[in-house]
């Protein structure tokens, strides 16, 4: 599969909104967010999201199918805007489409915002929460360097049920 990176803008705002309800609604236990809360959610929420309104250091990529053109991926960066804890990028709202699965795709939207961080003038690591469990994404990340620093038990509930989170970090 052919695919290609891109910083998503404007233009992506229903395209993004649309595949990032599906994931949601698909794999609740992979995110923080649920579908409820944000199926209602103003547009221009997300349009805010894709143009780092208030937050010009933040990023949103979008990964592309390269014969049809179609959204495939998604995964965010924001840098903490606090003096204190700006050396902190956060990783967030990583998924990629089930026929994109195991193609390279999560691997090079992570690296793409690795990238990204280093170029961030005082970043120096980024962190990120994963659903235990979430053998895959798990793969994934230590894969790319990241390493656990934490595990939060009961971090969300998902219908109802305790689910803990793995805290990881990598080190730019």
């Amino acid at each position: 599969m052919t695919f290609s990176i891109r910083r998503l803008g404007r233009a992506d705002a229903a395209e993004y909104r649309a595949f990032r309800l599906e994931a949601l609604r698909a794999t609740p236990s992979a995110f923080t967010s649920t579908y409820a809360e944000d199926v209602d959610q103003p547009f221009e929420v997300t349009v805010n999201r894709l143009t780092g309104v208030g937050r010009p250091d933040d990023v949103t990529l979008g990964a592309f199918d390269g014969a049809a053109g179609r959204l495939i991926g998604i995964a965010g960066m924001t840098i903490e805007p606090r003096r204190q804890v700006r050396h902190k990028g956060i990783l967030f709202g990583m998924a990629v489409a089930a026929e994109a699965k195991g193609q390279g795709v999560g691997r090079a939207l992570v690296m793409r915002i690795l990238e990204l961080a280093k170029a961030t003038d005082g970043v120096r690591q980024i962190v990120l929460t994963v659903s235990e469990g979430n053998v895959a994404a798990e793969r994934l990340y230590r894969s790319c360097g990241f390493e656990q620093w934490g595990r939060e038990p009961a971090a969300v509930l998902v219908d109802g049920q305790p689910l803990a989170k793995l805290h990881l970090i990598h080190w730019l």
